[in-house]
């Protein structure tokens, strides 16, 4: 197993926002967490990426317990995090903010090669390379975010609500460049308010409610709940 978190409690002050939260994702995986606002999920991705620390609980990455690493430790191991917002460096170019995502690396024909990558997932990266981030749409910007947390090179790729705001056409188009991410070997975690897109792209899904977890199992029979249908998927 790639990733266990096992009965990890988050607090903010005398806040618990986690209650216990157990989680696994294999290989090459593709797991969602979806719930309501509060819930937890974004909370969740902070633990694991440690921008948040859990005052209970276990974290297990490839064997290894990271739940007390700092963020940077935990991105030299393999996991990048894309948060919720893009939070791009509006100021620097396309190129400049993807050479970011690969700080903790020195190979540098590694990083030339990953930079194509990139492009070859997003073409209009590519056409856009020398533009500044802050002349960008949203879903450009949401594209450049993601491609930066690829050029780390991840082997888990945690995902906050990377469809908000943005245009059908647009959702569209990242989703399928996620399938693609995960089809080449990378470990996805996506949170989503779209839970009929998460559900669609993912194999195992977690409902998430007020910092527990109230459901889980394969997506596709989470589709298929009644409880899932008639709080999430408007059915």
């Amino acid at each position: 197993m790639l990733l266990q978190v096992k009965d990890i409690h988050v607090h903010y002050g005398p806040v618990a926002a986690l209650k216990g939260i157990s989680l696994e994702v294999g290989e090459a995986d593709f797991v969602t967490l979806i719930g309501s606002n509060g819930a937890g999920k974004s909370t969740t991705l902070r633990t694991i990426s440690g921008l948040n620390h859990p005052s209970a609980g276990s974290i297990i990455f490839d064997g290894k317990p990271i739940d007390k690493l700092s963020a940077d430790k935990i991105v030299k191991l393999g996991i990048a995090h894309v948060p919720e917002g893009r939070r791009v460096f509006k100021d620097l170019s396309v190129t400049e903010n993807l050479r970011l995502g690969a700080f903790t690396r020195d190979d540098e024909q590694g990083i030339e090669d990953d930079l194509e990558k990139v492009f070859d997932y997003f073409p209009r990266l590519r056409e856009r390379a020398d533009q500044t981030a802050r002349t960008m749409s949203g879903g450009e910007q949401q594209m450049v975010a993601i491609g930066r947390a690829l050029m780390s090179r991840p082997r888990l790729l945690l995902l906050d609500e990377p469809s908000l705001g943005l245009a059908p056409v647009i959702v569209q188009e990242i989703a399928r460049i996620l399938v693609e991410i995960n089809k080449a070997g990378v470990s996805v975690i996506l949170v989503e308010q779209n839970a009929e897109l998460a559900l669609e792209l993912a194999r195992h899904g977690y409902v998430l409610e007020t910092g527990n977890i109230a459901l889980e199992g394969e997506a596709s029979g989470l589709m298929d709940n009644d409880h899932v249908r008639k709080a999430y998927l408007g059915i």
